[in-house]
């Protein structure tokens, strides 16, 4: 019972020191308001986050449309951007050919590689959003360029920035005529799968022959492959950044080529017959070619040995016009003369 007592006397003490803490710790009554203080200046009004956005990405639609035909060209749907390794980077990934101009990509580095490769898209081409502004549709390739197998330079125009990749390779050894005789040790000894900025100016081949003379496409389509790639098409199926020269449905696009040649008409049976012209001649010097044993029948792939110079050079000239694929039009009048020279110095 003294315990329970106890325990009861304890308990009322601790209580009662608790309830005078707090009634020794309470806030006592609130002073007199102070007077207002003086107001700050307002700030300056922040830059609109879209003004420079809609520079560019505006109500026209005409960056949608350029994106529904970029997905139809082959830029976009090739597979070749998984050749990501060394110099094949360089043009067949956005990576490589924006680091190959600016230093960061070092093609020639033992083990070089693009990781995540893309294909040619919006950033291989232009300035994307370096400035914000409408400068950054600036092309990033402009004035005369060096091709990989000539010495001197050419202007393309705005072609300049295509024929940066659609060129020949560098051929070693290239074939002179008169020279020595090749060793072929690959199935691709040639200029490589894009000649068609050789084609166009009729240089960097195995210029056999008399009478090699450029068209007038040369000289007078000042933005060469731009210019007629790239007109108003139809559709995501040709022009624009499709780039394609021919609609779905086979026929050709000549928006690009009316300024001069008028007759849309003619125009079209004229790329006919030069197609159909330059298709024989193919046949005639590839059967050439397969008696001579640098090629086979029904394979366009060379065969490893040695030949004599004009051999070696007619199985160049040959593979250089069969994949600069416009089967002549890029430059009618050499295209048909180099090929009637090259089948004549054969056997």
């Amino acid at each position: 019972m003294k315990k329970v007592n106890f325990f009861m006397m304890m308990l009322a003490t601790t209580l009662l020191a608790s309830f005078m803490f707090v009634s020794c710790t309470k806030e006592g009554p609130a002073g007199v308001a102070g007077k207002d203080g003086k107001d700050g200046e307002d700030g300056i009004n922040g830059t609109d986050g879209t003004a420079t956005c809609i520079q560019c990405h505006d109500n026209t639609q005409g960056l949608a449309a350029k994106s529904l035909q970029w997905e139809k060209s082959l830029h976009a749907t090739g597979d070749a951007f998984a050749r990501n390794t060394a110099e094949c980077a360089v043009c067949h990934t956005s990576q490589g050919f924006r680091g190959n101009l600016d230093g960061s990509y070092d093609w020639t580095a033992e083990g070089a590689k693009i990781t995540n490769p893309n294909p040619p898209n919006c950033y291989t081409c232009h300035a994307i959003h370096e400035t914000y502004t409408p400068a950054d549709i600036a092309l990033t390739v402009s004035g005369a360029i060096t091709l990989r197998n000539l010495t001197e330079t050419y202007d393309f125009g705005k072609g300049s920035l295509c024929a940066s990749c659609h060129q020949g390779r560098t051929v070693d050894p290239f074939p002179v005529v008169g020279g020595a005789d090749i060793t072929v040790s690959n199935t691709r000894y040639g200029v490589h799968y894009g000649s068609q900025s050789n084609m166009f100016i009729g240089k960097g081949l195995f210029m056999v022959g008399d009478g090699l003379s450029n068209s007038l496409h040369t000289t007078m389509i000042t933005d060469a492959c731009v210019t007629c790639h790239m007109a108003p098409g139809y559709g995501d199926q040709s022009g624009g950044h499709a780039m394609w020269m021919r609609n779905e449905s086979g026929s050709l696009n000549t928006a690009g080529c009316v300024a001069c040649h008028t007759d849309a008409a003619a125009l079209a049976a004229d790329v006919t017959a030069l197609q159909a012209e330059v298709t024989a001649l193919l046949a005639e010097l590839k059967l050439k070619l397969d008696a001579a044993g640098i090629t086979a029948a029904g394979s366009d792939y060379s065969i490893a040995g040695t030949y004599p110079v004009t051999v070696a050079g007619a199985c160049l000239n040959y593979r250089a016009i069969v994949y600069d694929k416009s089967l002549g039009v890029h430059n009618p009048t050499f295209v048909v003369k180099l090929l009637q020279n090259t089948i004549a110095a054969l056997p």
